[in-house]
């Protein structure tokens, strides 16, 4: 897979002007910088999870000894809550219209869109069961010793992958690992989803292939992918691109009647955040930790259909996406709900999280 630019994904022209009230920002760096001298250009990861009193007491002062600070790292570093109405409001405007895809990639996931309306509604299923996903996670449930040793070697290849040793089995226990394409069609079934559903796969390649995906496929014959519903000149220009396909995907996501995400990643996160934004669409986010003891249990044939059913259906009732105040976790940032994925401050009702009601206190 080949690298993508910010502009290869967004429109550039669009998130300048947007801002234009707000920040101003540049293409390039003025040619009277020189970016060889380490003296005028400060490099740097900004502490994760911080305010807006780190930018301007500990952040704003460097440029005093630098002309350029280069933030190395980028993600997580502005705190979900604690934070002034004022900013929030422009992460809300940079998340909700500054951010525009290109053309380009506009016009191919609407025509996708398109064609999964003409027949009739879709669950987007974003499946995270990608090679990376696993070797990451370290989840090898389901898989054979070879395709279990694969992974693992994956992992050691990336010396920022920092976790190397992992135990599977534990961390699929505390609900940390993304369904397997088998559990998945279960839980979708019992949730009282039709084999006639139209089912979208929101992902990558699918490790294992089409193998891998045959009892999902059993389960839902109306399985597409943007590969079955593009002809193969359409997609040759994002083919080798991951971010510019994922972007495809989150068009559609967003789009979609349902979506059902196996795993809580930034991508499930961020078309949770749009949903929400839209006007609460139906998404369905899954309590793995509680899912995988009762598929255990029913292929253990401890436990019916009947009553795997009606306990996958309990558990299932908090999970639909309602309009809520964004749970806040004193001390425990990474834990509390992440901005982008209940971006509060930006709907309509936005009044009715005023005020600490909404702040849990974590013992």
């Amino acid at each position: 897979m080949l690298f993508s630019n910010f502009g290869d994904i967004f429109d550039v022209r669009h998130f300048i002007t947007s801002l234009r009230d707000e920040v101003r920002i540049v293409k390039r760096l003025p040619k009277r910088f020189d970016t060889t001298n380490s003296s005028i250009i400060l490099e740097m990861p900004p502490v994760s999870w911080s305010d807006e009193k780190y930018y301007l007491h500990q952040i704003l002062p460097l440029f005093s000894k630098y002309k350029v600070i280069h933030f190395n790292k980028a993600d997580a570093r502005l705190a979900n809550n604690g934070i002034s109405t004022e900013l929030q409001l422009v992460r809300c405007r940079v998340n909700f219209h500054a951010l525009k895809f290109t053309p380009q990639i506009e016009a191919l996931g609407n025509k996708l869109v398109q064609k999964l309306r003409d027949k009739g509604s879709f669950v987007a299923l974003h499946l995270r069961y990608e090679m990376d996903m696993l070797a990451f996670s370290g989840c090898n449930h389901g898989l054979n010793p070879e395709e279990s040793e694969e992974l693992k070697r994956m992992r050691y290849a990336y010396p920022w992958w920092r976790e190397k040793e992992i135990d599977s089995k534990a961390k699929r226990s505390e609900g940390l690992c993304p369904l397997t394409p088998e559990e998945t069609s279960l839980v979708l079934k019992a949730l009282g989803f039709q084999k006639d559903t139209l089912v979208y796969i929101a992902a990558g390649e699918i490790y294992g292939g089409e193998k891998r995906l045959e009892p999902l496929r059993t389960a839902f014959p109306k399985l597409v992918r943007k590969e079955m519903l593009l002809d193969s000149e359409a997609l040759r220009q994002f083919q080798n691109h991951s971010s510019q396909m994922a972007a495809l995907d989150f068009i559609v996501s967003t789009a979609s009647d349902v979506f059902f995400p196996t795993y809580d990643g930034n991508m499930a996160k961020l078309v949770e955040g749009h949903r929400r934004f839209l006007g609460s669409r139906k998404s369905v986010l899954l309590d793995r930790h509680k899912l995988v003891e009762l598929i255990d249990l029913y292929n253990g044939k401890t436990i019916s259909w009947e009553n795997f059913t009606s306990s996958v259906q309990e558990v299932d009732r908090g999970s639909v996406v309602q309009p809520s105040c964004r749970r806040k976790l004193e001390n425990k940032p990474k834990e509390e709900d992440y901005f982008y994925a209940n971006p509060h401050e930006c709907l309509a009702n936005s009044s009715l999280c005023t005020g600490t009601k909404d702040t849990v206190i974590a013992r």
